[in-house]
């Protein structure tokens, strides 16, 4: 069958929403309705895997809890056997449990259920569409309930033409292992893992093809409902075990070091500053705060939950290794710790490209993020630094993107995965009017080693009629009063080391 277009695709995403409206008078709020979507399209996609011609693998779901039990109740049999399907799925060991684990049935209307199972899933053939359709379901659910600020769904979605831009710069390969820290819906790693399929399987070894489903990809999430999406997702692409480990851990990633390491990690942690947790590194620093966690393998002792999964991510990262990582401007320019870590990454990590977000890519107004590309290298031997040149490319001065009239798609990058060079040297690559190059010593000369790097001449300050949206200027404001009080917070800090101790 081929490849469903994108208004089928759309098509098949709005019959489902526009139950949504239904279920809303009945209490089921948009997040509600996304896992119940979750169990049910899980299950309906499972059918029809089993029922595939060419299909010689065990059922991904018991027969006494596929989809036909609920096809053939009706009514209030239809309600109780879906809960007993959830209940007893919750209870299965490996990558079932991880889905299926605290479900619950938030539709109490049989009359409801049975048109959502009949009418508006049954009835279509959701494998057979040629599109991630859950990641698209999920991403119009997002839209639809964008200004919905409290649910706070949209920090677990990264867009996934940028996903897919950074994936294509980093190439992932069979041999490679992958990770992401904050998984979120596993945007990362299933692209990781269909850009590895790119490689036409049917060459790799039997080792190579168990490792593609079985442990190619690996995420940490910490939230359940996240986690259950991703493994999910990861599962019907054909990654993961059913009745095996989960390729999702359901944990905090900062608490400790685990103690394995990964080629290539990519990752967009979770959005804001602050963290409930302090993590005590290295310099030692004490924390204020209630909880702490020590790990010796930081550099620097921050709240900041970006600086930690940047922290994190440069640990778990093998040598040799590559990372993508998405963060927030905050992580380029801001002092104490932030400073700290920059000059340690400039030194003992080759972090060799910045791409510059615009505003207008993800759920949170105002976001201004970038996405830094960096490898991990075993120590130089003069005791040099590993960054030589960090490339900049400026994706945000005079480049405005919305969620919905105007949304960033993979075109709009081809421009810099071009000036990336995938594959080839970086002294082949060639600067432009958005891609410049800086040396090592000009960066660590900057103050505070700040890396929040701009040239371009922004059009819309010469021109008051355009200026930005006023809750992008309201986003700034609060990104440029955070930074001015983590500056406070490093000077308090600093004078609190050098005040002398009452038993002087």
């Amino acid at each position: 069958m081929p490849p469903t277009t994108p208004a089928e695709a759309k098509r098949l995403v709005d019959k489902l929403w526009a139950y949504a409206n239904v279920l809303r008078d009945d209490g089921v709020g948009t997040i509600d309705y996304t896992e119940q979507l979750t169990y049910l399209l899980f299950l309906k996609m499972a059918h029809e895997r089993a029922i595939l011609p060419f299909a010689d693998e065990a059922p991904i779901v018991p027969d006494e809890f596929s989809w036909q039990r609920l096809l053939d109740a009706k009514g209030e049999a239809l309600e109780l056997e879906y809960n007993r399907i959830l209940t007893e799925l919750g209870k299965q060991p490996g990558t079932l449990g991880v889905i299926f684990r605290k479900a619950q049935n938030r539709i109490q209307d049989p009359a409801k259920l049975s048109r959502l199972v009949h009418d508006l899933i049954d009835k279509e053939s959701w494998l057979a569409t040629g599109v991630d359709i859950k990641g698209d379901a999920y991403e119009s659910l997002l839209a639809k309930g964008a200004e919905d600020v409290k649910s706070g769904a949209g920090q677990y979605f990264t867009p996934r033409a940028l996903i897919d831009a950074i994936v294509d710069c980093i190439r992932p390969t069979i041999d490679d292992t992958i990770v992401d820290p904050a998984a979120g819906t596993a945007g990362f790693l299933l692209a990781a893992h269909a850009k590895v399929e790119e490689d036409d399987p049917a060459s790799f070894t039997p080792p190579q093809r168990e490792k593609l489903r079985s442990s190619l990809v690996h995420g940490v999430e910490l939230v359940d409902g996240t986690a259950r999406l991703a493994a999910m997702n990861l599962l019907l692409h054909g990654a993961g075990d059913p009745r095996g480990d989960s390729l999702i851990e359901v944990k905090d990633s900062l608490i400790a070091d685990p103690g394995i390491r990964w080629s290539v990690v990519l990752s967009n942690p979770p959005f804001g500053r602050k963290s409930s947790i302090t993590v005590i590194g290295a310099d030692g620093r004490e924390s204020r705060d209630d909880i702490a966690i020590e790990r010796p393998d930081f550099v620097v002792t921050t709240s900041n939950k970006q600086l930690n999964f940047l922290q994190h991510i440069a640990t778990i990262l093998d040598t040799p290794g590559r990372a993508a990582v998405v963060l927030p401007d905050n992580v380029l320019f801001e002092g104490g710790a932030g400073e700290t870590l920059r000059r340690r990454m400039l030194r003992d990590f080759d972090l060799h490209t910045m791409l510059r977000l615009p505003t207008g890519l993800f759920y949170a107004n105002g976001v201004k993020a970038n996405v830094l590309f960096f490898d991990k290298k075993p120590a130089r031997a003069d005791g040099g630094a590993w960054t030589e040149k960090l490339w900049v490319y400026d994706f945000r001065t005079n480049v405005h993107f919305t969620l919905r009239q105007n949304p960033l798609t993979r075109a709009h990058l081809d421009d810099f995965v071009d000036a990336f060079a995938p594959g080839r040297p970086r002294d082949e690559r060639v600067e432009s009017e958005r891609f410049r190059a800086f040396g090592y010593d000009e960066l660590v000369a900057r103050d505070k080693a700040n890396l929040d790097l701009t040239w371009l001449r922004d059009e819309s300050l010469e021109n008051l009629d355009e200026l930005p949206a006023p809750e992008v200027i309201a986003r700034e404001i609060v990104d440029d009063l955070t930074a001015a009080l983590a500056e406070f917070e490093a000077v308090a800090a600093a004078l609190e080391a050098a005040e002398p101790s009452s038993d002087d």
